[in-house]
């Protein structure tokens, strides 16, 4: 065997130690997560209210706040992130200097950590404009967070539609609003959906912004003007200030891993049927 065989044979194997590291290291982590809260993990645990800090009862409020911070944080993302990834992706000149600015600022937004967007919301959303430690709060912020890598996402899967796609559209004389309404979103509603998956799983195991913005208090919300602890926020708080709930905080993550498989495949569905349809 010549080097450059033993070079190929090593770089094959280095692959695929890599590749099997890249599976069995998430996988193991997941084991340890079922292992330690699926005992623990029932309809009663869904339902009832947390009690004594947590190390009883179950998640039911929470899941609540979790749902209403996040329907707050996609209300705003998705509206606002779609239109900015239309604009840069329809109205911006290609390698403009417009696009190289509004793309580096993106860029650098999207690699802000996440205290830094705890605090803004904090002094914005929750000082400046008087709505406190609440959902909304919480929500606007995990929005700021969130949109820029949503519109990155949203912008490389509306520039993958096939040319041939707009040139039929202009030889059939449909306006630009009806290529992007009929034509470009449908085509692109896949990567659309990636985007949505990937700021809801951001969005979801957030810790930081929602401590300084939505709260720590564990009752049940009566609306989103209330404060409410999100289930990212209720494992750290078991992990780390209470004794005794480790048990809770896996069952807790369990039931996170479990939200986001069924978002990501509810996600996948509709965008499927969506270019089905259209």
């Amino acid at each position: 065997m010549n080097d450059g065989q033993k070079l190929d044979s090593g770089i094959t194997v280095l692959i695929w130690l890599v590749s099997i590291a890249l599976v069995v290291l998430p996988l193991s982590m997941l084991w340890d997560v079922v292992r330690e809260g699926l005992p623990h993990l029932s309809f009663n645990f869904i339902v009832d209210q947390p009690l004594d800090a947590g190390r009883s009862g179950g998640v039911g409020s929470l899941l609540i706040s979790t749902f209403w911070i996040l329907g707050v944080c996609l209300l705003t993302t998705i509206p606002i992130g779609l239109g900015c990834a239309l604009y840069l992706s329809e109205f911006v000149i290609p390698h403009s200097q417009s696009e190289k600015l509004l793309g580096f600022s993106l860029d650098v937004l999207a690699g802000v950590p996440s205290i830094v967007f705890g605090l803004f919301g904090y002094a914005v959303f929750a000082i400046q404009l008087g709505l406190g430690f609440s959902i909304l709060s919480g929500g606007l912020s995990l929005a700021c967070m969130v949109l820029p890598l949503f519109i990155r996402t949203a912008e490389q899967a509306l520039r993958t539609c096939p040319k041939g796609y707009r040139q039929a559209a202009i030889a059939l004389n449909i306006s630009h609003a009806g290529f992007i309404s009929r034509i470009l979103l449908p085509s692109a509603s896949g990567g659309i959906a990636v985007a949505m998956i990937i700021s809801i799983g951001r969005a979801l195991a957030e810790t930081a912004v929602l401590i300084f913005t939505a709260g720590y208090v564990t009752r049940m919300p009566g609306s989103v003007m209330d404060s409410g602890r999100s289930l990212s926020v209720h494992i750290y708080d078991l992990s780390m200030n209470v004794p005794g709930g480790q048990s809770n905080a896996a069952a807790t993550a369990l039931i996170l891993v479990m939200m986001i498989v069924l978002i990501n495949v509810l996600a996948r569905y509709l965008s499927r049927r969506w270019q089905h349809v259209e």
